[in-house]
């Protein structure tokens, strides 16, 4: 779990002799529970403390209260059912994420934030990237479901996930647009599987498929206005009146065309990036 990898990862830095956990026991979207050199070791957010009746004293709590309100994660810790102390973790945001969140808003797409964080941390991160919308303290099991709502409300959803909790929402979804650097569950799940981390990519991926259904609208236009207009001449219809008739090898040149037509249309997609990549690549030029 990141969360579990920064924690590991810090205390390593700090020279601190890890010690292994036993009767392990994960509550997902809450925290963790072991057993630790003979004693019981809780590791999680509000909700599971409240679950347990672990008594929060009021300075921890403000300290708590004072990392969310700098967008980071509060883990509460507690050892033998009294609470020891809280541990901060702050997301790393990635650096696409404002221009994702920006370049959504401009197609007139809504951007919403499902996350299982506090309410204060939450809103701290979408107030960075520009999201006005978020669900906070949504348990995992519970993402699919915020999702199935919104579908039930009328709208198509998009989710973008790269975890094993973000696995449901993503077969939820009307398409689930997997990140290539996520969990193999949420690679599996996804309609899309974007290769790299880069959120304008997902933007992309939205751009190019809307691009390629009105690409399949034009060709469909095209394919029966040559039909509506030359398949009633071919059948003789203005001959009683101006005498014109089809000739067979008019017909199938007019046939052929109609396939060019399509088939040109098409191609000419190779030719087609979309706005989000080009924003990339000149951000990268620049930098």
């Amino acid at each position: 779990h990141p969360l579990a990898e920064a924690v590991v990862r810090r205390a390593e830095g700090e020279g601190v002799d890890l010690v292994a956990a036993e009767q392990f026991e994960a509550f997902p979207g809450k925290g963790v529970v072991a057993r630790i050199d003979g004693k019981s070791v809780v590791a999680g957010n509000r909700i599971l403390f409240g679950e347990m009746n672990i008594d929060l004293p009021d300075d921890l709590l403000g300290k708590a209260s004072s990392y969310e309100e700098e967008g980071m994660t509060a883990m509460m810790v507690a050892v033998d059912g009294k609470a020891a102390g809280v541990l901060a973790i702050s997301d790393r945001l990635k650096d696409s994420a404002a221009s994702a969140v920006e370049e959504l808003k401009r197609m007139n797409l809504e951007v919403v934030m499902i996350t299982g964080d506090n309410p204060r941390s939450a809103a701290r991160v979408a107030e960075k990237i520009g999201i006005q919308k978020t669900l906070s303290e949504v348990l995992p099991e519970e993402k699919a479901h915020e999702v199935r709502r919104l579908k039930e409300a009328g709208s198509r959803v998009g989710f973008v996930g790269d975890g094993i909790n973000d696995a449901p929402a993503l077969a939820e979804a009307d398409v689930g647009i997997a990140i290539g650097s996520g969990t193999d569950v949420a690679i599996e799940t996804g309609d899309i599987v974007l290769m790299k981390d880069d959120l304008l990519d997902a933007v992309a991926a939205i751009q190019l498929s809307r691009k390629v259904i009105s690409r399949i609208k034009l060709n469909i236009f095209w394919a029966f206005a040559y039909n509506a207009l030359l398949v009633p001449v071919a059948a003789g219809v203005l001959y009683p009146l101006y005498g014109i008739t089809f000739r067979p090898e008019l017909a199938g040149l007019a046939m052929a065309l109609s396939s060019v037509t399509v088939v040109t249309l098409s191609l000419l997609l190779k030719r087609y990036i979309p706005p989000a990549t080009k924003k990339k690549s000149s951000k990268g030029i620049g930098g």
